[in-house]
C-alpha cells in the first residue's frame, strides 16, 4: 500500500482529531482511531476482519506517544493521581499481555468490531446516567485495585482503546473527581499502550494479507503521522477540559461514544 498524499491528509485529519480528544477525555483517542482506521485500510483493499485488527492494534501503538504528551499536560496542572497509577498499572500491564499475545490472534475482526461496540456503548451510558457514587465509596485496596487494573488492561488490548472507557468510569464511581480521572487515565494510557502494542507486533508475525509497511498487526505509516499530530494536539485538549463543566465533560465524552459504538456495531454485523 502506497503512502498516497490523500492517505497521508486522511491519517494527519485523523491524529489532530484524537489528540484533542485524547487530551480532553483521557481516553487515548483510540476509541476514535479504531473506527476511521478500518475504514481507511478497507477501502484500499485490506480485508475487513484484518482491517479492524489492524486498526486496533496500530490506535494503541499511537497511545503510547499520544498519553506523553496529554499526560505531561495533565501533571503540569497538578491533576494526575499518581497513587492510583502505581497501583494500577501491574494489573494492567498483566492483563494487556493475556489480552494480545493470547485472545486477540484467535478472535475473528468482527467479534472484536463487536465486542467493541458494547464495552463503549455501556461507558456512554455510565457516563450519560450521571449516577451520584455513595459518599462513603472509595478505591479499593491494593488488591481489588491488581484486579481492576487487570480487567481494564485485557480490555483495552481487545478493543485498542487505552483505557479511559472503563478506567474514568471506574475511579469516578469510587469518588475521584472527573477532571482527576481523566487525567490518570491519561497516565494510565502509556503502560496499556506499550504492553499491548508489543503484543500484538509478535501475534501478528506471519498473519497472511498484512500491507506492505506493517510490523505485526501494527501499519506503521499509520502509527508515524497519527502520533505527530495527535502529540501536536493533545495539549490544547487538556486546556479545554480544564476550562469544562463537569456535566459537559461527561456529555461530551458519552456523545461521541455513542457515535463510535454504532459504526463498530455495523461493521462487526457486516462482518
Amino acid at each position: 500500500m502506497s503512502l498516497d498524499p490523500l492517505l497521508i491528509v486522511e491519517l494527519v485529519a485523523l491524529g489532530l482529531c484524537t489528540g484533542f480528544l485524547a487530551g480532553l477525555l483521557g481516553i487515548g483517542g483510540g476509541m476514535i482511531m479504531v473506527p476511521f482506521i478500518s475504514a481507511i485500510l478497507g477501502h484500499r483493499g485490506v480485508e475487513p476482519g484484518l482491517a479492524v485488527k489492524m486498526a486496533i492494534a496500530t490506535s494503541m501503538a499511537t497511545i503510547i506517544f499520544t498519553s506523553i504528551s496529554s499526560v505531561r499536560a495533565h501533571h503540569q496542572r497538578g491533576a494526575v493521581r499518581w497513587d492510583i497509577v502505581k497501583r494500577l498499572a501491574p494489573g494492567i500491564v498483566l492483563g494487556a499481555g493475556i489480552a494480545s499475545l493470547g485472545l486477540f490472534a484467535v478472535l475473528k475482526g468482527g467479534s472484536l468490531a463487536l465486542l467493541f461496540a458494547a464495552f463503549v456503548s455501556f461507558s456512554a451510558t455510565q457516563m450519560l446516567l450521571d449516577k451520584k457514587p455513595q459518599a462513603s465509596r472509595t478505591l479499593p485496596g491494593s488488591a481489588g485495585q491488581l484486579g481492576a487494573g487487570t480487567a481494564i488492561g485485557f480490555l483495552s488490548g481487545l478493543v485498542g482503546a487505552g483505557g479511559g472507557f472503563v478506567s474514568v468510569p471506574f475511579m469516578t464511581w469510587c469518588n475521584v473527581a472527573i477532571h482527576n480521572a481523566v487525567a490518570t487515565s491519561a497516565a494510565l494510557g502509556f503502560p496499556i499502550a506499550l504492553a499491548n502494542a508489543i503484543g500484538y507486533v509478535i501475534s501478528g508475525q506471519g498473519v497472511a494479507g498484512l500491507p506492505a509497511g506493517s510490523l505485526g498487526y501494527v501499519f506503521l505509516p499509520a502509527l508515524l503521522v497519527i502520533a505527530i499530530a495527535s502529540v501536536l494536539m493533545a495539549p490544547l485538549g487538556v486546556k479545554a477540559a480544564h476550562a469544562l463543566p463537569v456535566k459537559s465533560l461527561k456529555r461530551v465524552f458519552a456523545g461521541i461514544l455513542y457515535v463510535l459504538a454504532a459504526y463498530m456495531l455495523y461493521k462487526g454485523l457486516s462482518a
